[in-house]
């Protein structure tokens, strides 16, 4: 296992360096000029701002800014925000959006494993029906969808004053967007525990646990679910890239101070040194995140092994 560790952390460099090359190809072939925003603005102004910000050309950029991130992990100032740094502003906002994210993940991690696990043992009943309904709703619409209809729920006269959309104050507050968010992970984490429940259940060894007197709860919840979680672990790296990046439009929807809402205003802005930074905080948590689940792979199975020195 700390061989795995070891090789995935040198491969991290890598990695976020391709990603930055080609977030800055896409970021800089884009149409828009972040400095020429304003009407009718001295070309001597956008000639100065631009030689502040070292964007006169794609090589002076790229001669300076990777610079400042790998020795000084400096992103530089914000083309758009220009009193703030680009570090200042993932500072303020990152928290929150992580908050929001683990939330959503717990959620959908919670409700889809219960849902798909009684779908699997109640087979047929109305449970699996509920489940798949769950499925369906949550992977064909939308988590933009899901926010403004939460949104417009938030807003009628008997739920007036309970949420606070907007801010970020009380645990209630995230409860809507968590919910937008968690829709879609909880949906495919429910279809897929029930399937591999389904497989597990017709296993010898839950034959054999019952007959040597285990009661019918106890197999289900501690045996035969700890079999049939590794397909859900698989999925917690991609799922857990989905609650990050869908953020983005809900937390622009529920107006919420996180990073996200940034992210689509610089993109809105052409504000490129605020992109490239929150890409690249982004795709930080991404790589972490896969590297946990390879990792937790080993703890519920000591039969895979994961370093590959078998």
């Amino acid at each position: 296992m700390g061989r795995l560790i070891a090789y995935r952390l040198l491969q991290l460099p890598l990695i976020l360096a391709i990603i930055y090359v080609l977030t800055f190809l896409l970021v800089w072939v884009a149409p828009g000029d972040p400095f020429a925003g304003e009407k009718n603005i001295d070309p001597a102004v956008v000639a100065s701002l631009k030689a502040t910000f070292h964007a006169e050309s794609p090589w002076k950029f790229l001669a300076y800014y990777p610079i400042q991130i790998i020795g000084h992990l400096n992103f530089g100032q914000s083309m758009q925000y220009r009193e703030w740094t680009v570090n200042d502003i993932i500072k303020s906002a990152l928290p929150i959006s992580v908050v929001l994210g683990l939330f959503a993940m717990v959620i959908a991690t919670v409700v889809g494993i219960v849902v798909g696990t009684m779908a699997a043992v109640r087979r047929g009943g109305w449970i699996d029906w509920l489940s798949l309904t769950i499925a369906l709703v949550g992977i064909s619409v939308p988590s933009f969808v899901v926010a403004a209809l939460l949104l417009m729920l938030s807003a009628s006269s008997w739920l007036s004053g309970v949420f606070a959309v907007g801010r970020f104050e009380r645990p209630i507050d995230l409860l809507l967007p968590g919910v937008a968010l968690a829709m879609a992970p909880m949906a495919y984490i429910a279809r897929l525990t029930r399937v591999s429940m389904l497989d597990v259940l017709s296993s010898d060894f839950v034959r054999t646990a019952r007959a040597k007197g285990l009661s019918r709860s106890w197999v289900i919840w501690k045996h035969c679910l700890k079999n049939a979680i590794l397909p859900v672990l698989s999925y917690l790296g991609p799922a857990a890239a989905y609650t990050l990046t869908g953020s983005f439009v809900v937390e622009k929807v529920f107006n919420i101070p996180g990073l996200g809402q940034h992210f689509v205003n610089s993109v809105l802005n052409r504000d490129r040194t605020l992109i490239l930074g929150v890409v690249l905080v982004y795709s930080t948590f991404v790589l972490a995140f896969n590297l946990i689940v390879d990792l937790a792979y080993g703890l519920v199975d000591p039969r895979i092994d994961v370093g590959g020195a078998r």
